[in-house]
């Protein structure tokens, strides 16, 4: 567990009563709350001593420490968890599921994977999934052969990468091919543990090392620790399903609930390794999502396999205290111009995808204005006070639909028909229409009332 605020103070200069105020607060224990709390920085009290900051430091790290593969826009962030279990409040960050080239596949087939993982996205619930990251794989005993596929997937795709090879001097000659892009080194041993920490503190990479079995991790990592390497992935070298799952399980609660530093970091599992079949391979991955993974391997994708797992990915690390929601705008529907009718409904994101597929249904071009509302349905938002005439009247007025359409017409929900007077009298120049109760009844209303506009 994370070290108290009450615990810091003692550690601070005097005993914590030097109260200097030079790190901007007015005491000590002010000083020792905040840092607990990760709102200041130890270094922020300049008479902390280093022995006393490295411990602290140590102290407060997340007991899961979050890692960086990648550069910019495209890294990948794994790690920082802090519960076994998702609803005990919720999973952070997504593992990376990266798709596996090795140097002795045949160029095409090499090009149609790093296309694949280019080209390859899903929108979803207003979101795009994809996948994350390539993993190379040294096979063919050519080592220029390997270099010239590292050079090909720095220059196609800028995505992060994995290195995978055991021949030492190889994997450290594309890394430093890979230089400013901190890829991922593996396997790293206790045979070549010493090469790779000389490597990596000239050109910053993430080191997953490998075991056999979880307790032949603790040695590596201690010794990484030591010396200033703490990107670290763990591979405890897991053979099937029951021990990935042992192992996984393992190292997770470790970390959480003993504070084991040593396992602290995010875990690899290779999928691609552990089965020829594809559809255990999938069926491994699809474990590996929730049992706890932070970047995933197969050995290939596409739309049928990748699909499920994204999804999957997608449900598991949404946080379940937020509801899903969309953006608050007016969204257009079927090529809609200046006399097509305006809808309005919530922005929870299962109201907005109902509504919006039966409004496409109806073939009828129309105006779709999401109100914000907390991601809460239309019933929902009306009993919170977020979908009223009093909030609705303001959003129509911003939100710039007076100037796409030539009318004043606006169709509200019909489980809310009780908000139309209110709304009438909130926007006097615009006509309420009460639509269907519900979505399904969408189809067939549109189409008559447009007709009903041109009568």
């Amino acid at each position: 567990m994370a070290i108290k605020g009450t615990e810091i103070v003692k550690r601070l200069p005097e005993g914590g009563k030097k109260n200097c105020k030079e790190c901007g607060l007015p005491t000590c224990f002010a000083f020792a709350m905040k840092l607990a709390s990760g709102g200041i920085a130890v270094e922020k009290c300049p008479y902390i001593s280093p022995e006393v900051s490295r411990e602290l430091e140590d102290a407060l790290a997340p007991p899961i420490r979050p890692v960086t593969i990648g550069r910019g826009a495209c890294a990948l962030v794994v790690g920082d968890e802090t519960v076994l279990y998702r609803h005990e409040k919720t999973f952070v960050h997504q593992p990376g599921i990266g798709v596996l080239i090795a140097d002795d596949e045949l160029g095409e087939v090499v090009e149609d994977k790093i296309r694949k993982l280019r080209e390859l996205h899903f929108s979803w619930v207003g979101k795009t999934l994809r996948a994350d990251l390539l993993a190379l794989q040294y096979k063919s005993g050519d080592p220029a052969k390997y270099g010239a596929m590292v050079k090909k997937a720095l220059t196609a795709a800028d995505c992060p990468l994995m290195l995978i090879c055991e021949d030492t001097d190889t994997l450290l000659n594309a890394h430093a091919l890979c230089e400013g892009r901190k890829p991922v080194l593996y396997p790293v041993t206790a045979q070549n543990l010493e090469k790779v920490i000389s490597a990596v503190k000239q050109n910053p990479a993430v080191v997953a090392v490998k075991g056999a079995g979880v307790e032949s991790l603790v040695h590596l990592t201690s010794r990484l620790k030591e010396a200033g390497i703490e990107d670290v992935l763990l591979d405890p070298g897991s053979k099937d399903l029951q021990s990935a799952v042992r192992d996984q399980t393992l190292i997770r609660r470790a970390a959480l609930k003993q504070g084991f530093r040593a396992l602290g970091y995010p875990t690899v599992a290779f999928p691609c390794f552990m089965t020829a079949d594809k559809r255990r391979e999938m069926l491994l991955a699809a474990m590996f999502i929730p049992k706890y993974a932070a970047v995933i391997v197969l050995s290939d994708i596409d739309e049928h396999t990748l699909l499920p797992l994204l999804v999957q990915r997608l449900n598991i690390y949404t946080d379940p205290r937020i509801p899903m929601a969309m953006e608050e705008k007016v969204y257009p529907i079927n090529n809609p111009n200046a006399g097509s009718p305006v809808l309005i409904t919530t922005n929870w994101a299962l109201t907005y995808f109902i509504v919006a597929s039966e409004v496409e249904a109806s073939k009828v071009p129309a105006w779709l204005c999401v109100k914000e509302s907390g991601g809460l349905g239309v019933l929902t938002a009306w009993a919170a006070g977020k979908f009223s005439g009093d909030n609705i009247a303001p959003f129509i007025r911003k939100c710039g639909v007076e100037g796409m359409v030539n009318h004043r017409r606006l169709v509200i929900p019909g489980k809310v028909a009780r908000i139309r007077n209110e709304l009438s009298e909130a926007l006097p120049d615009w006509q309420i229409i009460v639509g269907p109760g519900d979505a399904n009844e969408i189809p067939a209303y549109l189409p008559a009332l447009v007709k009903s506009w041109k009568g």
